[in-house]
């Protein structure tokens, strides 16, 4: 009986881990259709841009894209086959129409509610092309997902919230995103038990406003997010946990509680603040000062005392002065950053800042930009110097780029790289370890594993069988002893 060929499907994601989910949940929505990874957009059936509208220019970004991709679809045409091009999230909610219109080739535009509706999307783009899906369905797109299909490996996203309320004076999210909604417990527990089930050992749970968790429980009540890190952390098989994007408003005691008195919560937290100046903040809808945010960081740190910092900052907001600037500069010099993001300001259409006529000039941007990113690249650098001589237990993750290597994460979110030998290579990809940290640069560190003896004398062992094995072969098969031979 002759086989239907595998589609090919490529995602390009762009911006942060909740798009990293929706790309793997679309993936999952398709394999259904017959669609399996592809490792190209060159000669795929589907390509897919999962896009961002946070960063600058990202709609020009994706044009360029699209631009490229044209050209692949044009091959595939040509050589008799059908490319279906899509461009879905942010983006795509923010600007469809214009989307459809520069780019006739795109086939497909949908927003980051109603991916569920893709099998019935390609149908429709099949008959008529230029399909458009930016609705905010009344149904949560949860409730229509498939069981996820591909390996988590040893460190797993879990989207448990989406949307904002809180309306940034500066931010497309809660036009692009929606109204914040929470998935039910049982179904977040349900899929944190999948995903270790299949070896992930950290889940990271994701929202736009993740500790605004309002989740419905089997009793009709309502968990927030610290309940639900203390249930999540009870799952066997899950290790470590960690949540992101946070905001201050919604740091409150039961969450800082969880930090200080569960273990597998990890102590790192990425918590925004964007400005050290209360003007700014006023003006951003922050609807924090940058007191209330010192106070949380305080009570933090008194729950957990280990915990390692991160943040966002915005530089160059409308009516940003010296002394605003400077304010910002007071407040990362307090709380002493393990890292951050600092970007310079740049209008979104459609949000209230874009509109304001106190730009500050591109000059003074980045100057600011480049004095803060001097501060925050030195306090990382001294954090990181800080952990050399310590031992840290790092998820080992992935292999590294050199020969021999496999990097893998601290818990304060640091990639570590960590040589190994090549038959402990595959054997300890995805373990947690005891890592002795050696080396220190601004972005990553490096150590050297502290195993058990017995691990060490397994491994040499391993490495003699396998020198055996290969000098036996190189005589011929005939020569080769029973207790050297290598089973596949």
């Amino acid at each position: 009986m002759k086989q239907n060929r595998k589609k090919r499907l490529f995602i390009k994601t762009y911006g942060c881990q909740m798009n990293v989910y929706d790309s793997a949940r679309m993936a999952d929505v398709l394999a259904p259709l017959g669609y399996a990874p592809a490792d190209s957009p060159r000669g795929a059936d589907m390509v897919i841009l999962n896009t961002c509208h946070i960063r600058e220019k990202a709609s020009e970004k994706v044009f360029s894209e699209l631009g490229r991709l044209r050209a692949f679809k044009e091959e595939r045409r040509a050589a008799g086959g059908e490319m279906v091009l899509a461009v879905a999230g942010c983006v795509a909610q923010a600007e469809g129409d214009e989307i459809l219109r520069r780019a006739p080739q795109v086939d497909l535009v949908f927003g980051p509610q109603t991916y569920h509706r893709l099998p019935e999307m390609v149908v429709r783009a099949a008959r008529a092309g230029g399909h458009l899906d930016i609705d905010f369905p009344v149904e949560s797109k949860f409730d229509h997902l498939p069981e996820e299909s591909a390996d988590p490996g040893a460190a797993a996203f879990l989207s448990i919230q989406e949307g904002c309320d809180k309306f940034c004076s500066f931010c497309v999210v809660p036009y692009t995103r929606g109204a914040e909604f929470s998935r039910p417990v049982a179904a977040v527990l349900a899929e944190a038990r999948r995903l270790a089930a299949a070896g992930a050992q950290e889940i990271t749970l994701l929202g736009q406003n993740v500790n605004a968790y309002h989740g419905e429980a089997a009793d009709g009540g309502t968990w927030g997010l610290g309940r639900l890190l203390r249930a999540v952390a009870e799952i066997e098989g899950v290790t470590r946990l960690r949540y992101t994007t946070s905001h201050p408003r919604d740091m409150d005691d039961a969450l800082i509680a969880a930090h200080g008195e569960d273990p597998k919560v990890m102590p790192y937290l990425h918590l925004p603040v964007q400005s050290g100046s209360d003007r700014v903040l006023a003006a951003m809808n922050r609807q924090h000062s940058a007191d209330d945010y010192l106070r949380i960081v305080d009570r933090l740190r008194l729950a957990r005392p280990d915990i390692a910092l991160s943040s966002d900052f915005i530089v160059g907001f409308p009516g940003e002065t010296d002394a605003d600037f400077a304010a910002t500069l007071r407040l990362v010099t307090e709380v002493g950053y393990a890292q951050a993001y600092s970007f310079k300001y740049s209008p979104r259409p459609g949000t209230p800042a874009a509109v304001e006529a106190d730009q500050v000039p591109e000059e003074v941007k980045t100057e600011r930009l480049a004095a803060l990113q001097q501060l925050l690249g030195a306090q990382a650098m001294a954090f990181n110097r800080a952990c050399v001589g310590k031992t840290l237990p790092v998820l080992l993750e992935r292999p590294g780029r050199k020969a021999g290597q496999l990097v893998g994460r601290s818990p304060y979110m640091q990639s570590v790289h960590v040589p190994v030998s090549s038959v402990g290579q595959g054997r300890l990809t995805g373990a947690l370890l005891d890592v002795a940290i050696e080396g220190a640069t601004a972005n990553s560190l490096s150590g050297r594993l502290v195993m058990a003896e017995d691990l060490i004398a397994e491994d040499r062992r391993a490495s003699k069988a396998v020198a055996a094995a290969v000098d036996s072969l190189a005589e011929g098969p005939a020569q080769a002893p029973a207790s050297a031979r290598i089973s596949a």
